[in-house]
């Protein structure tokens, strides 16, 4: 019986020593054979970012899927759906940008969508539809070179390239097109 309980101790000990020194992962052998010089150097999903000046919430994204890239430049891939809240200075949200794809780069302070991108103002109810839009957060415009279409109360417009501030409060066609009717 001690025989028997010495070999079963014995053979206890031996796959125990070869299974701890078996499992060892060595985190620079993964990524030679894992990495990929296009893989994004974070993935986030329901990402959500609040930009803030003294305190007072500026701007708020929200991206389904945020991929953050640093070469060849810092850029954050916004991807299956974007949603930008624009505050005014009371802190109330005054407009609402959405898109199915967007990216933000760092370095230049600069944001580009694109893919079914509407640009809401809630006060005047009015909304911008385009392909693509660039906001450019120093200071804080919004344009396009794309067709675009503005819809408020009874009017629709339309015309190639627009320029607004993130408000949505004002905006001016670059080179607007097609007739509107106004009633007196």
């Amino acid at each position: 019986m001690k025989k028997q309980f010495d070999c079963i101790f014995k053979l206890i000990i031996f796959f125990s020593l070869i299974s701890l020194t078996s499992c060892v992962n060595d985190l620079d052998t993964i990524r030679k054979i894992t990495y990929k010089s296009s893989d994004p150097d974070d993935r986030t999903r329901d990402l959500v970012v609040l930009y803030t000046d003294s305190g007072y919430a500026k701007v708020q994204v929200f991206a389904t899927i945020a991929e953050t890239y640093s070469k060849p430049e810092q850029v954050m891939k916004l991807k299956d759906g974007v949603k930008v809240n624009f505050f005014s200075n009371d802190g109330e949200i005054v407009s609402v940008l959405t898109a199915l794809y967007g990216e933000i780069h760092q370095n230049d302070g600069t944001m580009f969508v694109r893919d079914s991108v509407v640009l809401f103002n809630k006060e005047k109810n009015q909304r911008l539809e385009t392909e693509e839009l660039h906001w450019n957060q120093k200071d804080s415009s919004i344009y396009t070179n794309k067709a675009v279409i503005v819809r408020k109360d009874n009017a629709i417009l339309f015309g190639q390239g627009i320029k607004t501030k993130q408000d949505f409060s004002e905006y001016e066609f670059v080179q607007p097109r097609g007739s509107m009717n106004i009633n007196k």
